[in-house]
């Protein structure tokens, strides 16, 4: 393989542009596909995406365009930043656009609808590649805070290791620091399980609940989750890094964390949509994936009480009190 000159990043969200904004200040070229012309145009006219990351200035070598086929034209690597239920469709619609033989790249976390699929199996599946062209990133990647250039770490996973190394000279820079991982399995768990976590945290916070509570439910998170990244094959060391335990730690924290702030909304009492409503009208990615989650775990035999109460709450108009005395209530144990 060759060295990764250009690179095309497909989804102009806010992570989607602040991993583009990485690989620019990176020094390659980059395309970022927007849907819509006019967000499109404003990266490339103005050097903003005003509805995504107001203010944050992106660089010259970052351009945009509404053309797939244009995007990803002439491509050393592809990255998907799309939210993890429309990657399908998406990726059914650019499979013909496709560069033959480059790494693919999922920037989605969660666990398909339906499939019960991790991002990098559905793109195995539609694009028809093998899994050792399919990388994906996973950590502490909050999109924002990265776009402001403040110093952060992540992990890129691919079972082809001189891959992985290749992508991570092209997001290296001097506030980005890459490290490699062969276990998919393990981050992408990592990565989907997290926002469900996030969401019960925030349901905890929107309680009124502090920071014990919020402690406990990482911890007993992070658990749940690495019991079931196990059960399918998964490095158990992985949950313990960047994929794990760091994504963990940020979302669950942090204001800027879509997952958490939905579920304080759920917390305090509000409806579905009223907490979709309060999230201009996005819905968290953990409230999809806390379904496939739990089917997951309930298909290979893994307890998974906390995303299974999230579950109820979000679907089921499970109240969080009752989830909270549920939690608090469960047999007593081992840790």
């Amino acid at each position: 393989m060759t060295g990764l000159a250009k690179i095309a990043v497909l989804g102009a969200g806010s992570w989607g542009t602040a991993f583009a904004k990485v690989v620019a200040d990176a020094g390659r070229q980059v395309v970022l596909w927007a849907r819509r012309p006019e967000v499109a145009g404003a990266i490339r006219d103005r050097h903003e995406n005003a509805d995504y990351l107001p203010g944050v200035a992106l660089p010259e070598n970052l351009s945009a365009t509404s053309d797939a086929a244009a995007a990803l034209d002439g491509a050393d690597a592809v990255v998907f930043a799309v939210p993890s239920q429309t990657l399908r469709a998406n990726l059914a619609d650019w499979k013909p656009l496709l560069p033959p033989g480059r790494t693919l790249v999922s920037l989605a976390k969660g666990v398909e609808l339906g499939t019960l699929k991790r991002m990098s199996q559905v793109i195995a599946e539609v694009a028809a590649v093998p899994a050792d062209q399919i990388a994906v990133v996973s950590g502490p990647n909050l999109a924002r805070e990265i776009a402001q250039g403040e110093p952060t770490a992540t992990v890129i996973a691919c079972a082809d290791h001189e891959r992985a190394v290749e992508l991570q000279a092209a997001t290296s820079n001097d506030y980005f620091r890459s490290y490699t991982n062969t276990d998919v399995v393990g981050c992408e768990l990592g990565g989907a399980g997290k926002n469900v976590i996030a969401l019960a945290v925030g349901i905890a916070a929107g309680m009124g609940l502090g920071d014990n509570s919020r402690a406990s439910l990482i911890t007993r998170g992070l658990a749940e989750t690495a019991r079931l990244g196990a059960e399918l094959g998964a490095d158990p060391l992985t949950f313990a890094g960047l994929a794990g335990l760091g994504d963990l730690v940020a979302t669950c924290s942090s204001p800027l964390s879509r997952n958490r702030t939905f579920g304080e909304h759920l917390g305090r009492g509000e409806t579905l949509a009223q907490a979709e409503a309060a999230n201009h009208g996005q819905v968290a990615e953990g409230v999809k994936s806390c379904v496939s989650i739990c089917e997951l775990g309930e298909r290979h035999g893994v307890e998974l009480p906390i995303a299974d109460a999230v579950r109820r709450v979000c679907h089921e108009g499970y109240s969080a009190t009752a989830m909270a005395k549920e939690l608090i209530s469960r047999a007593p144990k081992p840790e």
